[in-house]
């Protein structure tokens, strides 16, 4: 199947097998999502979050400019009775969710954001529920309920006492809020326009990069925004094109060649992969509780996802 991909000839020379192509894939794209909270604590001190949050739309506009021109001009009026729909998704899931995300990493670790990241596909199970009517079985429910605790686990960094009093880290709360943000994004891909995904994804990076000038303006307005340094610049031009561009572009591959049931799965790997690249290059400590949340997180995505799937 193609999706518009301009990698896609390449694997499909170097790699025959789709299963074989798509695995590679998914394990990349999530490789570079987990380094993104990396990415996200390197940044800081080197440019403001809201400047960060424009600036990756900006590149990754660009690169879309460069490689999906053609299936933009082809499709993008069939996404004009859809506007509003995209508007919201482009602004709660693309633009909310970076802001805090940016923002979030001034206030805790990368582990942190990484753990409470992977909690996303769960908080889905729980929005289908509510919103869509979805039917939750007895070991979701469970899942569910693990994966909360790991949340809780990490923003009271193991401490009884501290979870009781409420005592959170601001950081770790707007990463609960940012996932929340996405959750509700990806709720909202089930009824996206019938266009090519890649069409679809440039019209909320689009939106996505308009909706955060006034976020520019306003850290302008408060005194926070200064200039990115060079290192600064060279983080803006990461993550702009690969985790806003080159792995949402082999997650669209990857979802076309073995669909996006068996492609979900490996979002687990995310805050596998994010602890890991927190550890090895920034030095943060992993410490008992972020095992013991990576686990119960991880745990009730498993539980929730794949056994309880299996009950339906």
């Amino acid at each position: 199947m193609r999706t518009g991909s301009p990698f896609a000839n390449f694997f499909d020379s170097v790699i025959p097998s789709p299963q074989g192509q798509a695995y590679v894939l998914l394990v990349f794209t999530t490789l570079i999502w987990g380094a993104n909270a990396v990415a996200a604590r390197l940044a800081v001190g080197e440019v403001s979050p809201m400047m960060l949050t424009f600036s990756r739309w900006i590149v990754c506009c660009v690169a879309l400019g460069f490689t999906s021109r053609r299936e933009i001009a082809a499709h993008w009026r069939t996404l004009l009775p859809s506007w509003r729909a995209i508007a919201l998704m482009g602004t709660l899931g693309f633009t909310g969710f970076n802001a805090l995300f940016y923002a979030a990493a001034h206030h805790t670790t990368a582990i942190n954001i990484a753990i409470i990241q992977g909690t996303i596909p769960v908080l889905v199970l729980v929005g289908c529920f509510l919103f869509l009517g979805a039917r939750i079985r007895s070991l979701q429910i469970i899942g569910v309920v693990m994966t909360v605790a790991g949340i809780g686990v990490v923003a009271s960094r193991g401490d009884l006492a501290l979870l009781a009093s409420l005592g959170f880290n601001i950081g770790d709360v707007w990463m609960i809020v940012a996932c929340l943000l996405y959750a509700g994004y990806a709720l909202g891909l089930r009824h996206r326009p019938a266009v090519p995904a890649i069409v679809f994804f440039a019209a909320t990076a689009t939106v996505a990069c308009v909706v955060s000038l006034p976020l520019v303006a306003a850290e302008i307005a408060m005194g926070q925004f200064f200039m990115p340094t060079l290192k600064g610049l060279a983080l803006i031009v990461f993550i702009g094109l690969l985790p806003s561009f080159v792995s949402q572009i082999t997650f669209i591959h990857a979802v076309g060649l073995i669909g996006p049931a068996r492609a979900g799965v490996f979002l687990n790997l995310v805050p596998i992969f994010g602890p890991l690249l927190a550890v090895l290059i920034l030095g943060e400590p992993l410490s008992l509780y972020h095992a013991a949340a990576l686990a119960l997180v991880l745990g009730g995505i498993y539980v929730a996802e794949t056994l309880g799937a299996r009950r339906n």
